[in-house]
């Protein structure tokens, strides 16, 4: 076939991509929509005599603790993606992650059990780390091993704008009951209402996952009997060290730029005095215009390269980025215009998944991945929240300066990938 010719998806993998994505929005949407209401449940779930930055620090804590947990379960189940089969795990992942959301809707808070509420909520937020490690890294692989190559940059961004929906989704949910409930409402149960139409949609979803056929790759290392003769683990820590490096680094952009621009943005806005409906109105926004930035990227990859599309598109993530936490206090246009640059900006992290898939063989791909991904995601993405929090003790333009920093090491992976023979390759190792 010639490279250059265009190649449509089927409808086949236009229903598998839509699958895929919805399942992992409602994921995502589950496991963030903690971060929305950081600041009710502080008030609910710790002592009510605690310094303010102390108690938002505890609670992101908290949020903090299901990145944590993303390595273990994540590398359990991409063991078992990578031995008996991607859907199965595929499958489970979901429903690992609903039931603890709804347990979340229904604990008691502080006032009714006292220090149990906290570690209750603790728990729970482990529990979905631990789904969400398997769901992420297996979404990728399970569309990126049914497409057709020419075209696994588009599905790879398009499938990350359809889990970051789960962010839109969340944030929207958040607006709804800001606007409609009145703070004591949301104190009272309002905050409940999110956690248990997660729980509820999460089984849906998984129901919905049980139209989703066995990737075409898979099936054929099972034909071939080309399955990881030993634990997948060992041979990517023995034999794909650089290919761990470029991934925890990548995720790192991906994980960081996510939780500062989209998840802590709000937060942060409503602590320098911007009302919470109109923060998480700004915020919807942004995130729409993050779905399209990955999609944008991911047909980057597909036109340009995907170490062009990652060049591009972390300088552009830097300017945007730089501009809005400059200027979002300036006035309510500003606000939202310079919010929207930087959500579309963030869509660099489309780039992101083509890349890590690209770099592990197919063999161990699902462990590969989710090896570099959750480690680095625990590492970086758990302990940003706490980092930038304790940064703004220091200056209010901590954020900024983070992103900046993130724009910079995507700039360097880039170079690296152009001048590497890796990075040349990067386009021709998505099949066997």
């Amino acid at each position: 076939m010639d490279p250059h010719q265009p190649v449509t998806l089927r409808r086949q993998d236009y229903t598998t991509l839509a699958l895929a994505a919805l399942g992992g929005a409602l994921e995502f949407y589950d496991f963030i929509i903690f971060v929305f209401f950081a600041t009710v449940i502080g008030q609910l779930f710790f002592p009510p005599d605690l310094p303010e930055w102390l108690r938002q620090l505890q609670t992101f804590a908290i949020f903090a603790a299901g990145y944590l947990a993303r390595p273990l379960g994540g590398l359990v189940m991409a063991h078992f993606g990578d031995k008996v089969g991607r859907k199965k795990m595929f499958s489970l992942s979901i429903l690992l992650m609903a039931l603890p959301t709804l347990v979340m809707g229904a604990l008691p808070t502080f006032a009714t059990i006292g220090v149990a509420a906290p570690l209750l909520m603790l728990l729970m937020r482990m529990l979905q780390g631990a789904a969400i490690g398997g769901e992420v890294p297996g979404a990728w692989v399970f569309v990126a091993e049914h497409v057709p190559q020419q075209r696994v940059g588009f599905a790879c961004g398009t499938l990350t704008a359809g889990l970051t929906a789960g962010i839109l989704l969340g944030s929207l949910v958040a607006t709804g009951i800001s606007t409609w409930l009145s703070p004591a409402d949301i104190s009272a149960y309002g905050w409940r209402i999110p956690f248990f139409l997660g729980g509820i949609f999460g089984l849906i979803a998984m129901y919905l996952r049980r139209w989703l056929h066995e990737t075409p790759v898979f099936k054929q290392m099972q034909q071939r009997k080309s399955l990881a003769d030993k634990l997948p683990i060992q041979t990517i820590l023995s034999q794909h060290k650089r290919s761990i490096v470029v991934s925890m680094l990548l995720t790192w952009l991906l994980s960081a730029c996510i939780v500062v621009v989209i998840l802590m943005a709000p937060t942060l806005m409503q602590k320098q005095g911007i009302t919470a409906a109109l923060s998480l109105q700004a915020n919807s926004l942004a995130t729409i215009m993050l779905l399209l930035g990955c999609i944008v990227a991911g047909w980057a990859v597909d036109r340009f390269g995907a170490p062009r599309a990652l060049l591009v598109g972390s300088v552009l993530m830097g300017i945007c980025t730089w501009h809005f936490f400059h200027q979002f206090h300036s006035s309510t246009a500003t606000l939202f215009a310079s919010y929207a640059l930087a959500g579309f900006s963030v869509g660099v992290v489309g780039v992101v998944p083509f890349i890590m898939v690209s770099t592990f063989p197919a063999a161990v791909r699902f462990t590969g991945i989710s090896f570099s991904y959750n480690l680095s995601y625990a590492i970086f993405g758990g302990l940003t929240p706490i980092f930038v929090t304790l940064l703004l003790q220091v200056t209010a333009l901590a954020p900024a300066w983070y992103v900046l920093i993130l724009a910079a090491v995507g700039v360097l992976v880039s170079a690296y990938l152009l001048a590497s023979q890796r990075g040349r390759a990067v386009l021709s190792e998505v099949n066997i």
